[in-house]
Formats: structure tokens, sequence, C-alpha cells
């Protein structure tokens, strides 16, 4: 049957814990684990003093692998020691330590080893401890003493899996005494547990905003280089040009830069003012060609009369030559007629 082996299997692992815990008894061994892997068996032993379980140059792991071989049939036991990072938050350190306080104290200082165990714990981080000693102490009567601070979980899962019990069991002359320890640690999620969240502080949108500052600034000074630029093309186009049209262009350009002077002062100008303004603008680049044509107009007009006049010479200079040309057939004939 299937079930036999199991039950054998779980009965196997129970002698081979007890005989660990009682061959180290000294060691505060919190928890045994049995593991299969392919190369045999693995033992977990986790303890608060792992320097005692490994004993001289490893003499006490030497000595438990060669007895777990022999009677208990393990091929190869492989022991490993895991350390306890805090000792007062694991339960069955703990209710070791109390019972190993009582054997050597006795049942008549109870109270103060039950209060002091519990503050140790309490300052360890712990978010609950209950501590009970049941048994003759000190008086004849058997009686149970509780020793409880902070939040402890008594009913649900997290009772179950999330609080930490062990029991243990002192050795008198009056008797035994039984001691429970429950601890519910800090990193236990209930729950019930609520989170106040603070309000949020808004230091994301501060660096936005200068952020955007940032961009505007680097958006106006682009924008400012680029109308330095046009200015100067537009300059070099007015040096190309004729110099009749530089005299007349600046014979214009004074009125205007003295209107220009003019209007700087005006800020605050009223709607029919900017009207006139606009149309005054748009009408000036139409008065401009039209100077240019007149400018142009005169300079062929001033390129033509010298023509005109050399045209003329030249028919005086001609007249007498024509006349000439006339009267030689005239003469020709009149030699002939007296010869």
């Amino acid at each position: 049957m299937i079930e036999r082996d199991f039950i054998a299997q779980k009965t196997k692992e129970y002698y081979i814990m007890n005989y660990i815990e009682t061959k180290l008894k000294g060691a505060e061994v919190s928890d045994i684990k049995l593991k299969k892997i392919p190369l045999g068996e693995k033992i977990i032993v986790t303890t608060s003093r792992p320097s005692l379980v490994v004993g001289s140059k490893g003499a006490n792991i030497r000595s438990l692998t060669t007895y777990l071989k022999k009677h208990f049939k393990l091929e190869n036991p492989q022991i490993e020691i895991v350390e306890v990072k805090n000792h007062f938050l694991d339960a069955a350190v703990v209710a070791k330590r109390i019972a190993f306080s009582l054997e050597r104290f006795g049942s008549a200082r109870f109270k103060g080893i039950g209060h002091k165990m519990m503050d140790n714990v309490v300052k360890a981080g712990a978010l609950g401890v209950e501590i009970k000693i049941s048994g003759k102490i000190p008086g004849a009567r058997a009686k149970n003493w509780r020793f409880y601070q902070g939040y402890l979980k008594k009913c649900g899962d997290v009772s179950m899996n999330g609080v930490k019990t062990s029991y243990a069991s002192a050795l008198l002359k009056t008797g035994i005494i039984g001691i429970q320890v429950r601890i519910m640690p800090p990193d236990v999620i209930l729950p019930d547990s609520v989170k106040v969240l603070d309000e949020p502080v808004q230091v994301i949108e501060s660096k936005d905003i200068e952020e955007d500052d940032k961009k505007s600034k680097k958006k106006k000074v682009t924008k400012k280089k680029a109308i330095k630029k046009k200015t100067t093309k537009k300059k070099v186009v007015k040096k190309e040009e004729a110099p009749v049209e530089k005299t007349i262009e600046s014979k214009d350009s004074e009125p205007a830069q003295e209107q220009k002077k003019e209007s700087k002062p005006k800020v605050e100008a009223k709607p029919e003012v900017k009207e006139e303004a606009t149309k005054v603008e748009e009408e000036k680049p139409v008065i401009e060609e039209k100077k240019k044509e007149e400018v142009n107009e005169e300079v062929t007009e001033a390129e033509k009369k010298p023509v005109e006049e050399v045209a003329k010479v030249e028919e005086k200079v001609a007249e007498p030559v024509v006349e000439e040309a006339k009267e030689e057939p005239n003469n020709i004939v009149e030699k002939k007629n007296q010869e």
C-alpha cells in the first residue's frame, strides 16, 4: 500500500529529527528539514549557534553522518547549517532559552525570566508576544502563568501560518514545566491593514515649469537671430543698386526716418491712427516702385540726348558734301561743251 510507504517515510524523518535535536541540545536548534537530492539526502539545520553544530574541525558533522548511515540507512547524508538572523524573533530559540534559564535558576524566578524575554522580543520588532509557563511554579499545585504584550492573532489564516509557535519543556526537581511561545513577526501582512498615504508633493510640476521656461527662452533667442540675418541681407541688396537710386532713396528716407523718430514716443496709439499707419505701410512699396520707374526714365532720357545731338552734327556735316557732289557733274558737262 502507498499509504504505508508514506507513513514509514514520515516516521523515519521524525526519528532522524529527534536524534539530531538530542545530539545538538545546547546549540539551540530552531528547525530541521529533510530533502531528497540526486546525490542523496540533504538535512538543513537552522540554529543560533552554528559553531557548536560544526564542532572542532567538523567533528560533530562527521559523527552525525556516520550514525545516520548506519542506523537510518541513508546513502549519502549532507548536512547544511543555516544561522538564525534574529534570535528573539524565532519562537523555538526563545522557548529553549526560557527552559534553560528555568533549569539553571529554578522555578522561583520564573516571573523575571518571562518578563525579560518578553521585553527582548518586543524590542526586536515583533508585533505581539505571548509566553505561557505551566507546571509547579513554585508551589505544590500546578498552575498556568501568561505573559502577553502587543497585538497577536488567535484565529484565521494569519494565526495558522503567520504566527510562529514553539513548545519546550524544562526538567526540575518538582516536575516538568511546559513552555509555550507565540510570536507575530513584523513582516506579517494582515488582511485588515490600511496604509494612509501622505499628500503628494508637487515637485514634478515645478520642474516641468522650469523646463518650459527654458524652452521658451531658447525659442526667443533663435527668433532674434533670424531677424538679424534678414536685415543683413537687405543691406547687401541696397549696396548693389545704382548710385543714382541711392541719392534719391536717401532723400526719401530722410522724411521716413523723421516719421519713425516721431512715432517711437507714441506708445499708445488710437485705432484710427493704427489703420492709417497700416495703409501707409501698404502704399510704401507702390510709391517706391513708381520712384524707381521715374529714375529709370530720367536715365534713359539722359542717355538719348547726346545721341540726338551727334546725329544733328552729322547731318550738318553731310549737307555741303552732298551739294559738292551735285555740282561736280554740272561742271563736267560745262567743260565738255566748252571743248
